[in-house]
């Protein structure tokens, strides 16, 4: 869903103290007169501007371009460029701006070259908005949204690399805010709580970057309600997977003493 684009005092403050700030209130941002290509000076102005991270200075080129060259072809990219200064700004208003460019984008250029771009910078504003495990995750979910449908969408694009390590950090981080209430439980004693939290993390994130730790706490979680048949897979593919962990040699030492528990167990039986 588009934010309505009903932004004019954002856009208004942001130019009016930007440039009051920049020290640029005087600046043109028309081309000379008799400049040969008028559009593509405004649309190098912006970018040589974006490049020195002069925000407002690169947004107002972009915007003069696109107002009186509306059949320009820098048009699309011009849009983009204002969409990466608000993002590159950096405040809670400016992000907000910043998606409403790169959606719009979208809907406006639905099969151009960069759409790509467009859909991985939705991605990078929630990325850049994300909070530590132990917060609020709200942007790690909305950025974890975008960036599977980057993968998922433009699987040539030059950004895949990163757009894919990107999706691995959101994950992780909201990963490691479940991890922490199943830990929050097992911590507590309540055993069956922290089994149904590791469980569905792993359900819901089987490559959790941290899921060494998740299989040692749900393999301790059954053993401490007497299941250690339930335990030990859990310490075998610790072991089985991570060469290095914090939790190795006690995992390899509970799966020598649940085998020979459960082994004691079968000598009982009739």
């Amino acid at each position: 869903m588009l934010i309505p684009v009903r932004h004019t005092t954002f856009r208004a403050l942001f130019l009016v103290a930007g440039l009051l700030a920049a020290g640029c209130a005087g600046t043109s941002f028309k081309p000379p007169v008799g400049t040969p290509e008028p559009d593509k000076f405004l649309f190098e102005r912006g970018n040589e501007a974006l490049a020195k991270r002069k925000w407002l200075v690169s947004r107002e080129y972009f915007r003069e371009l696109i107002d009186t060259y509306p059949q320009t072809p820098y048009r699309a990219d011009a849009k983009l460029g204002i969409g990466d200064t608000y993002l590159g700004e950096g405040s809670a208003e400016s992000y907000v701006l910043a998606l409403n460019e790169f959606r719009e984008f979208l809907a406006f250029y639905p099969t151009h070259a960069r759409a790509g771009y467009a859909q991985y910078k939705l991605g990078m504003t929630h990325f850049r908005q994300m909070h530590s495990a132990d917060r609020d995750q709200t942007e790690t979910r909305e950025a974890i949204k975008e960036f599977t449908a980057f993968v998922e969408r433009y699987p040539t694009d030059p950004l895949m690399d990163d757009g894919k390590v990107k999706l691995r950090e959101a994950r992780d981080r909201l990963s490691q805010y479940e991890y922490n209430v199943g830990y929050h439980y097992y911590r507590s004693r309540w055993y069956p709580g922290a089994v149904d939290r590791f469980k569905q993390l792993l359900e819901n994130d089987p490559q959790f970057t941290r899921r060494d730790s998740v299989y040692f706490y749900l393999g301790e979680s059954y053993a401490k309600v007497g299941q250690p048949a339930m335990a030990l897979p859990y310490f075998d593919r610790l072991v089985q997977e991570f060469e290095q962990s914090e939790h190795l040699v006690e995992a390899q030492k509970r799966v020598e003493l649940l085998k020979a528990e459960m082994a004691n167990q079968a000598k009982k039986v009739p």
